[in-house]
């Protein structure tokens, strides 16, 4: 098994958060009516996407009946219905929808994370459930370290997880920290000579890394996209201009 699918496994049994995991095996016990007749996940949701991802989505938190009832990350939402219908347009995603594992859907050269792993309440983490969960995140950087080009983080909560952990893994971040907005675009400097573990006894770095361009874009929410703060084409315009600078287009 490669290093990414074991941390995916291993992400999946955590039990870190006593309110994320009695919410979200809550939700999977009693369900939406119109998923009754299904069985939900009601795990953590690890990440999605190929192990040599360029370019790296970061997002919030998997949505009670969407990731958390089908197991991966903006599959069976509102969301994520807006999310992959954008890739598919950018020429990143295999097909328009993310309806359940097993679709068919194949992401390239892009990889879907979050900074929570877990179902929130309200949709909401607290920082201690961010701060709990960001060693998730660092390890996953640190494993696509020798491929990633880019970063495209969704909404203030994803930007403000995303850039302490990309400083964890290796990569210079300004000091004071930039600031979120939708289209900022933000270069960061691979540290020369980073030997930080990574995650699994061994030494990630390999001398320094490569440049990443790190993006903000308003978050893929029901309520960024019913009241237009985010439409289709914003968030086109974004991957874009995060898969240019991954060298997938």
């Amino acid at each position: 098994m490669d290093a990414l699918a074991d941390l995916d496994l291993r992400i999946a049994g955590c039990r870190a958060c006593p309110r994320l995991v009695d919410w979200r095996e809550e939700v999977a016990r009693t369900r939406r009516a119109a998923f009754a007749d299904q069985t939900y996940w009601g795990r953590p949701v690890p990440g999605f996407g190929p192990p040599d991802a360029r370019l790296l989505i970061v997002g919030l938190a998997p949505a009670a009946h969407g990731g958390n009832r089908t197991g991966r990350m903006f599959t069976g939402d509102r969301s994520g219905d807006v999310l992959y219908q954008a890739l598919y347009d950018v020429g990143l995603a295999s097909q328009p929808t993310s309806v359940a594992v097993g679709d068919g859907l194949e992401l390239y050269g892009v990889r879907v994370t979050a900074p929570v792993h877990c179902a929130p309440p309200a949709n909401k983490p607290t920082p201690g459930e961010r701060e709990t969960c960001r060693p998730w995140l660092v390890r996953e950087l640190r494993l696509l370290r020798p491929t990633l080009r880019a970063v495209v983080a969704l909404g203030a909560f994803g930007w403000q997880a995303t850039l302490p952990a990309l400083a964890e893994a290796g990569w210079g971040v300004p000091r004071p920290r930039p600031a979120f907005g939708h289209g900022v675009r933000v270069g960061l400097d691979g540290l020369g000579g980073h030997g930080g573990l990574d995650g699994h006894g061994g030494h990630g770095g390999h001398g320094g890394l490569g440049r990443l361009e790190l993006f903000g874009c308003f978050h893929v929410s029901q309520r960024n996209t019913f009241t237009g703060k985010l439409t289709p084409a914003m968030l086109t315009e974004v991957l874009s201009e995060a898969a240019e600078a991954a060298g997938l287009k």
